[in-house]
C-alpha cells in the first residue's frame, strides 16, 4: 500500500537533505548490481560505482555545512554544485543535470508543491537530453523523460504525493521497456544500469513523501562481460572553467570528433563537467584548453577497469584500531576498519566489493556484527560473489581462522577449516568496570577488573595481573598449546611482560604472544588454541 498522497506535509529544506542521504544509501546498497548490469554503452561496470561517488559528492556538499534554517533552493543549489563537482561517468553527469534541473525550478522556494516537481522534472529531461551529443532511446534520458510525463499527467493536484508516485511508477515501466530498446541490453537480458540508477532516486524520494518504496529489488544473476571492449579505449572527464556558453557548444562538436559518449553538462554558474570516450587523450584535453581552464583531468583505460571485475579470493576482517588493522594485513587479510558504531549492512556490502575477488570469506571479529555480517553476504552472493561469514566473535577467533588459511584449498573447504579453527579458539577478555553493576561473579564497583570467557564474567578482583593469571590458568584448564594476547590501551604496561614470563615459569609447554591491540573495546583479549 502506498498510503496517503501527501504523507508528508511539506517538502523543505531538511526533507531535500533525507531525499539526499537516501539516496546515497539506497545507491550503495545496489551498486554491485548496477555494476554488474553495466553493459551500453560501455561494459566497463562502473555505472553504479559513478552514480554513487557523484551523489555522495552532492550529499557532502550539504552536510553538514548547511543547517536545518537553511531555504530549501539553497541546499538544492549546494546539491547540483556537490553533483557536477563529483561527477563520474556519463550516468554521474546525467545525474548532477536532474539535480541542476530541480535546483534551477526551486531555486528561491521554501518548499516544494506537485507544480514545482512537474516543472523541474521537465527542465531536467532538457537539460540532460541537451548535454549528451548523440541522444538514445533505452537509456537513463528515456527514463528520466518518462518520469516527467508520468508526473506532468497529475497537471490536476497541487499537492506533491501524486506527482511524485506517478513519476516513479513510470520510471519503474520505463526502465523495464529498455531491455528491447537497445540490442546491447537485451542480448544481455537486463535493463539500463543509468536507468535502474536513476529509478533508486525517484523511489528515495518517494520514501521520503510517502515513507515506503515502490521499486522492485535490484536484478541478480551474473552477466558474463566481453573479453574487449572494441571501439575506444580511455574515458577522459575533466571540470572547465571560464568558459563561454558558444565554446562549450563548439566543444561539445569537436569531441565528438574524437569519439563518442560525449557529454558536457553545467551547473548554470559557470562551472561545466566534460566526459568523452576516445583514443587521443591529448586532443581530448587540448580542446577543453581552447574552451576555458580544465582541471581534476581523469583518464580510465577501459581493460584495466574489466580486469576490477571480481576474480580471485580476499579475506576481509572487521578490525577496530590501527595496530591491530596492521596486524590483519600482516597476516594477509584485507580490512574493514570498525567505528566505535556497528557497521550496517550496505557499508559491509560495499566493503565485500570493495576487495574486488569472487571468493569472500568475512570475519566479523564481534558477536554484535555477525548478523549484520550475514545479511550483508546473502546481498553480495545474490549479486554475484560467493561469500562466506565465518562466525568469529572476537580478533583472537580471526586471528586463529587466518593461521589456518590456505589459499590452494577449494573455497569451501578453506572456509570449513578456518571456521574450524575459529570454534576451537576460547576466547577471554578483561575488562575495567565503569559503573556498578550485578554480574554472574557478584556485585562489581567502578574500577574493577573483570574476567570474561565467551562473554559471560567469570572472574573478579581489583589486580590487574593477578585477575589476568587466573583466567588463563581458568581457559587452560581444558588444554591449549598457543596463548594469543592483544593489549589493549588500558593494560597497564608491565602486564604483558608478567604474563608471558608467568606462563613460562608454570606452563612451560604453552606458547604465548603478544601484540598491541590500540582501539580495542577491551583492556585484554585473551585466545587459547
Amino acid at each position: 500500500m502506498v498510503g496517503s498522497p501527501e504523507a508528508l506535509p511539506e517538502f523543505g529544506a531538511e526533507a531535500a537533505r533525507r531525499w539526499a542521504r537516501e539516496s546515497v544509501a539506497a545507491l550503495a546498497q545496489d551498486r554491485a548490481a548496477l555494476d554488474r548490469i553495466n553493459v551500453y554503452p560501455v561494459a566497463d561496470g562502473d555505472t553504479g560505482t559513478n552514480l554513487l561517488h557523484t551523489m555522495r559528492s552532492a550529499l557532502a556538499a550539504v552536510e553538514p555545512e548547511h543547517s536545518a534554517a537553511s531555504p530549501l533552493g539553497e541546499v538544492l543549489t549546494a546539491l547540483a554544485e556537490g553533483a557536477l563537482a563529483g561527477a563520474r561517468g556519463n550516468s554521474g553527469m546525467l545525474l548532477s543535470q536532474v539535480l541542476r534541473g530541480v535546483a534551477e525550478q526551486l531555486r528561491d522556494a521554501m518548499a516544494m508543491d506537485g507544480p514545482a516537481l512537474r516543472a523541474a522534472l521537465h527542465h531536467a529531461d532538457r537539460l540532460a537530453r541537451d548535454a549528451i551529443a548523440e541522444p538514445a532511446d533505452g537509456t537513463m534520458l528515456s527514463v528520466l523523460h518518462a518520469a516527467a510525463e508520468g508526473a506532468a499527467a497529475t497537471s490536476g493536484s497541487a499537492g506533491l504525493g501524486e506527482p511524485v508516485r506517478a513519476a516513479t511508477l513510470a520510471a519503474i515501466s520505463a526502465l523495464e521497456r529498455t531491455t528491447a530498446q537497445l540490442p546491447a541490453l537485451a542480448e544481455a537480458g537486463v535493463v539500463d544500469a543509468g536507468g535502474r540508477g536513476l529509478v533508486v532516486l525517484l523511489d528515495a524520494l518517494h520514501s521520503v513523501v510517502h515513507g515506503v518504496r515502490l521499486a522492485p529489488e535490484p536484478p541478480t544473476g551474473r552477466i558474463d562481460f566481453p573479453a574487449e571492449h572494441g571501439g575506444y579505449a580511455y574515458e577522459v572527464m575533466y571540470l572547465l572553467a571560464d568558459a563561454e556558453p558558444s565554446g562549450v557548444d563548439r566543444l561539445r562538436i569537436a569531441l565528438a570528433e574524437f569519439g563518442d559518449c560525449v557529454s558536457v553538462v553545467g551547473d548554470g554558474a559557470g562551472a561545466w563537467a566534460v566526459h568523452v570516450h576516445c583514443d587521443d587523450i591529448g586532443g581530448a584535453i587540448e580542446a577543453g584548453i581552447e574552451t576555458g581552464r580544465p582541471s581534476r583531468i581523469r583518464v580510465q583505460r577501459f581493460a584495466d577497469q574489466t580486469a576490477a571485475h571480481p576474480v580471485g579470493h580476499a579475506i576481509l576482517a572487521c578490525v577496530a584500531g590501527d595496530e591491530l588493522a596492521e596486524l590483519f594485513r600482516a597476516e594477509g587479510a584485507e580490512v574493514f576498519a570498525l567505528n566505535p558504531a556497528d557497521p550496517s549492512v550496505p557499508e559491509l556490502v560495499a566493503a565485500i566489493e570493495g576487495t574486488r575477488a569472487a571468493h569472500v570469506v568475512l570475519l566479523p571479529n564481534g558477536e554484535t556484527i555477525t548478523e549484520s555480517a550475514e545479511l550483508a553476504a546473502k546481498r553480495a552472493v545474490r549479486d554475484g560473489r560467493d561469500v562466506v561469514v565465518v562466525p568469529t566473535a572476537s580478533p583472537v577467533q580471526g586471528l586463529a581462522a587466518l593461521a589456518v588459511h590456505d589459499p590452494s584449498r577449494r573455497s569451501p573447504d578453506d572456509a570449513v577449516v578456518m571456521a574450524e579453527a575459529a570454534a576451537a579458539t576460547r576466547r577471554g577478555e578483561l575488562r575495567i568496570a565503569e559503573s556498578e553493576a550485578l554480574t554472574w561473579s557478584g556485585r562489581c564497583v567502578p574500577g574493577d577488573v573483570l574476567g570474561l570467557v565467551d562473554g559471560e564474567v567469570v572472574l573478579m578482583g581489583r589486580d590487574f595481573l593477578a585477575v589476568a593469571r587466573d583466567l588463563v590458568d581458568r581457559m587452560l584448564a581444558a588444554g591449549g598449546e598457543l596463548v594469543t594476547v592483544l593489549v589493549g590501551d588500558d593494560t597497564p604496561d608491565p602486564v604483558p611482560r608478567q604474563l608471558v614470563d608467568y606462563l613460562a615459569k608454570h606452563r612451560p609447554e604453552v606458547e604465548c604472544v603478544c601484540y598491541p591491540a590500540g582501539g580495542s573495546s577491551a583492556a585484554l583479549l585473551l585466545g587459547v588454541e
